[in-house]
Formats: C-alpha cells, structure tokens, sequence
C-alpha cells in the first residue's frame, strides 16, 4: 500500500510541475497557453527541441528552475516506479486478474470455502479425480501455498457474497464449506443457497446441534469429521479387514479398485428403459453394478439384471481404474 501511495505521489508530483511550468512561461514571457505547454514539455523532457525565441535573463532562470525541479521528481517517479514493480505487487495484480478470468468461464466446478484440514483433504481429492475446484481462504499464508501449488483461488471472507460471486457459484457443480465455525458455515450455506438454488452444498459440522440448521438453511449432506473419525476407528477394532478393503476403492494407483457413480440421464439414449442387463458392462469394460440409486433416491445393493435404467437413477459400479477409464470412453 505504501509503494502504491508513492507512485500515486510521484503521478502527481508530475502533474503539478506541468502546470507550474505553463504557469510561468505564460508569466514571464507573455506566451499563449499551447506555446507555454510546448516550452515546457521539451524542458521537463530535454529532447533538445529549439526554443520559440531567444530567451531574456528571467525566461533563463525559470527555465534553470523548471529543469532541476524536473530532475528531482523524475528521480522520485524512478523510484517509486521501481519499488512498485520490484515488490511483485504489479506481476501480482495480473496473475490474479488472469486467474479470475479463468475461473469466471469455468462450468461444474467444485467451491471449496476453507483451506484448513478438512478443505485440504477435499481438494487433494478433487484433484485425484481431475475436477476442477477453487478454494476461498483469507489467510495470506494460505494464499501462498495455494499458488505455489497452481490452486486456483479467491481471497477473501466465505460468509460474504462478493467472494461467493468471485468464485463463479452460480454456474459451480456443488460447494464444500469446510470453515472451522459451524456458525460462518451456516451463513456459507444460507448465501450460497441464495444465489445458486440447484447445486450440492456439503458443509462440514462440529455439533450435533447445528446438523438440522444446516439442512434448513439449504445444504444437501452435513459431514461431522470427529464423529466419523471415531467410527472409522470402532471399525478398525470390529472389522478390519472390510476397512482396509474398502480403503482400496481408489484411484490412487493402478492396483487399486475404484467406484463410479453414472446418471443415467449421461447414458446415450438407446439405454435409457432399458435393464442392466442389456448394458452389459461386465463383459464390455470389466466393470461391475453394485448399486442402484432409484429416481425416489432409493438405494438398491446389487440389483437385479432386470433392473429398469429409468430417467433420473444412478448406476453405482466398481471396477479398476483402467476399467472404469473404459467405461468412460464408451458411455
């Protein structure tokens, strides 16, 4: 702010020298105003141009006095132009205005407000699944790490609508609202269900209290991190071995099993009515349906082949990621 406050300064110091320069050619030598402005535009620029007529002694020494005070504010713009261009804080302006531009033509992408433990987690996710996400934070630190690691993001307060609007939600796919206060991520969900009415808003939450908030204020799943840390550490006692199992459905790696989830409505046309059967994915691409979303979002475990692939259900199926990498390409 202070290397801008200089440059302001120096923009301005230099304005006012023009002046005092027309001012007094018009003074001491009885000039019009565009020949006053000519003799001193070559003089705080000492191009070198001829004067209009032979200068008097007074007409000398102004113009002595217009050269020296020129020389000492150039030195100062110099300075202030450097010290403005050095601190980054120029290149910065730039780089975030590209990135805002970026991200204003994004379509189904993913807000993720916070950059703690949980907001870290999420995009690192994201990212494995190659799905475009832009993180809000604050903290200049934060900003920091996100830029060294080609995160695109938006400085500023989540809970406030200029941010939100920054972050492209009205054309986003869903948002995660990881922020540590159940109370800024309330408001989160009650702004953002405000502007965008039909995405996914997933908020994270540390109360048990504020689970029916959430939903009333408009978020589609509430996740409680302590609560299922806790479980997942039961389980590890009861059944071990189905964790570990389905710790592996991933697509970290090669070797490991991945879930898919397919709308039926993605599906080319000639499927749609049709049963799971006449799919055929297990022969076609390896993959295997083990579940089946219902349009009345009814969960069905390892439906039948007759199954109806009508509007609106999703196909839940397992397989490898090179598998499901076919299954992609095909459908």
């Amino acid at each position: 702010m202070v290397v801008k406050t200089k440059l302001y300064i120096s923009i301005l110091l230099l304005i006012t020298v023009l002046i005092i320069g027309v001012a007094g050619f018009i003074y001491v030598s009885n000039e019009s105003f565009i020949d006053s402005l000519y003799m001193t535009v070559i003089t705080m620029s000492t191009v070198g141009f001829g004067t209009l007529h032979e200068l008097n002694e007074s007409e000398k020494l102004f113009t002595i006095f217009l050269i020296i005070l020129s020389i000492g504010v150039y030195g100062y713009a110099v300075t202030a132009l450097t010290e403005y261009l050095a601190n980054d804080n120029f290149f910065q302006q730039l780089k975030i205005k590209k990135m805002q531009q970026k991200i204003q033509k994004l379509q189904n992408h993913t807000v993720v407000c916070g950059y703690g433990r949980n907001g870290r987690q999420a995009v690192v996710k994201l990212k494995k699944f190659n799905m475009p996400c832009i993180v809000i934070e604050k903290d200049k630190d934060i900003l920091e790490e996100l830029d060294q690691n080609n995160i695109m993001y938006v400085e500023g307060d989540a809970t406030g609508d200029e941010a939100l609007e920054k972050a492209n939600i009205r054309n986003a796919k869903s948002l995660i609202t990881a922020l540590p206060s159940d109370a800024d991520n309330l408001f989160v969900v009650l702004s953002a269900r405000q502007i965008n009415k039909e995405f996914i808003i997933i908020s994270r939450a540390s109360n048990e209290s504020s689970i029916k908030k959430l939903m009333i204020a408009g978020a589609s799943n509430i996740i409680m991190p302590d609560k299922i840390g806790g479980m997942h550490m039961a389980s590890l006692v009861v059944t071990p071995d189905l964790v570990e199992f389905v710790e592996r459905l991933t697509i970290d790696d090669d070797s490991a099993a991945n879930l898919e989830e397919i709308s039926i409505n993605d599906l080319p046309p000639g499927y749609v009515n049709k049963t799971i059967l006449d799919l055929d994915l297990r022969r076609s691409t390896g993959c295997n349906v083990i579940g089946f979303k219902t349009e009345n979002n009814e969960y069905i475990v390892n439906p039948e082949p007759e199954t109806i692939l009508t509007p609106n259900s999703n196909l839940i199926v397992l397989g490898k990621p090179s598998q499901i990498q076919k299954l992609r390409q095909i459908l």
